[in-house]
């Protein structure tokens, strides 16, 4: 009997359900942005970081996931009625994630957008090179797009959207890091930890946008949806193990084609763009266009889920369940839409804002890790599935981690001010 690989291939995504949409809020334009400036300016120093940031994001995804499928709570809810101080604990995360995601909308609209007017004038020269109303249409017309799936109001729906984004996306990094793949030695050097001179705004970055807050606190929602249960801790598990795969292997193929194509050239690039002008004379336009076609769907991949977070986490407080067909859902979602223009309106080049706003995401970290160890350890609500010893010295770890990275976010944050 012959098997249709691609039939098994989609099957085999469709089950990684909740960790698509972590995937979606985690690798937008970016985290693209951060792993090219990274790969340009110190090639492959900090894939230790990235590493690291995905191995922890695995073990509070499967704690978030575990903690829902065995008790049938969500995150937000819980901090409100299971910690003490639960309803600050609770407002506190909501506002922290939403204010991340919102401010890093706009530059992830802008410069998806300015990527796609980049592609055409790649294949048709003769276009401007710069026309601020056609990369303004072109910003208008995907976030209709976008709102207009999410008026569809089903979770299988967006599932299936993301899913052919996210396979795009990973499927355009690895062909383009394969195009200009530095030598094995140098990437196995890049897992011995190590932070060069200025790279601790980077390092911050990273960890902002690998172990990313939205990616927990949304979770135990989505695994609500798809009906997972206890009796569904092994898809859970697997489903964590799988995403945080996925996280660390995207996010790596991109810093690896950036030292590739411009580390040894010692072209140091601060925005996606660059990475057209510098791959197009080392692999051709059919490269680029592979390249640029990720970032799109990166940038596709995440703005879709961030219009929902503001509904969904609203929903999750008050009723601890996702409300995706109510009038407030699409009311939030349209003012997504609203604030993501704000950066193409402008005009405005978002690029360093992006790697600001990863870094400020990362303060909210610890608020979010130290509500899991509180809630995962409780045995009224955990029973026998509680913390295993492993999985508490994993998330203290985080926690321990999340708290250096907040320090060195802080001093990355004035060195880069400090030389403005």
């Amino acid at each position: 009997m012959k098997v249709n690989i691609f039939k098994r291939l989609w099957l085999i995504l469709l089950s990684v359900g909740p960790g698509i949409f972590c995937i979606g809020y985690t690798i937008g334009t970016g985290s693209v942005t951060s792993m090219i400036k990274s790969g340009s300016q110190y090639g492959l120093q900090l894939l230790w970081v990235l590493f690291l940031s995905a191995f922890f994001a695995w073990i509070l995804m499967e704690s978030y996931g575990r903690f829902a499928a065995v008790t049938g709570n969500t995150a937000a809810h819980s901090f409100r009625n299971k910690l003490k101080w639960g309803k600050f604990w609770a407002i506190l995360t909501i506002i922290g994630v939403v204010m991340g995601q919102w401010s890093a909308l706009s530059g992830i609209l802008g410069l998806t957008s300015s990527a796609l007017y980049e592609v055409l004038r790649l294949f048709f020269p003769v276009i401007s090179e710069s026309n601020y109303w056609a990369v303004l249409g072109i910003a208008v017309a995907l976030i209709i797009i976008m709102y207009a799936f999410l008026l569809v109001g089903k979770y299988s729906f967006f599932e299936k959207v993301l899913v052919v984004f996210v396979t795009l996306m990973g499927i355009s990094f690895i062909l383009s890091m394969f195009m200009v793949l530095p030598s094995p030695k140098e990437i196995i050097q890049g897992f011995v930890p190590s932070i060069p001179p200025g790279g601790n705004l980077m390092v911050a970055a990273f960890v902002g946008t690998t172990m990313a807050a939205p990616t927990f606190i949304v979770r135990p929602l989505i695994v609500k949806e798809k009906g997972w249960n206890k009796s569904h801790l092994k898809e859970q598990r697997r489903d964590a193990l799988t995403s945080a795969i996925f996280l660390f292997v995207i996010s790596a193929t991109i810093m690896i084609a950036a030292t590739g194509a411009l580390f040894h050239e010692g072209k140091i690039v601060t925005k996606v763009l660059d990475m057209v002008y510098a791959l197009e004379p080392v692999a051709g336009k059919f490269a680029v266009a592979v390249f640029m076609f990720g970032a799109m769907s990166a940038g596709v991949s995440s703005i879709f889920p961030i219009l929902m977070v503001l509904p969904l986490l609203i929903g999750d407080y008050k009723q601890g369940k996702m409300d995706i067909k109510s009038s407030t859902f699409k009311i939030l979602a349209g003012l997504a839409c609203l604030v993501g223009l704000v950066v193409p309106v402008f005009g405005v080049n978002p690029i360093m804002a992006q790697i600001a706003t990863q870094v400020a995401s990362v303060f909210i970290l610890p608020v979010v890790i130290s509500g899991i160890i509180v809630l995962m350890n409780m045995k009224s609500l955990m029973g026998e599935d509680r913390a295993s010893l492993f999985l508490n010295i994993a998330l203290f770890a985080a926690l321990a981690f999340s708290l250096v990275i907040s320090y060195t976010g802080i001093l990355g944050l004035n060195e880069y001010f400090t030389t403005l």
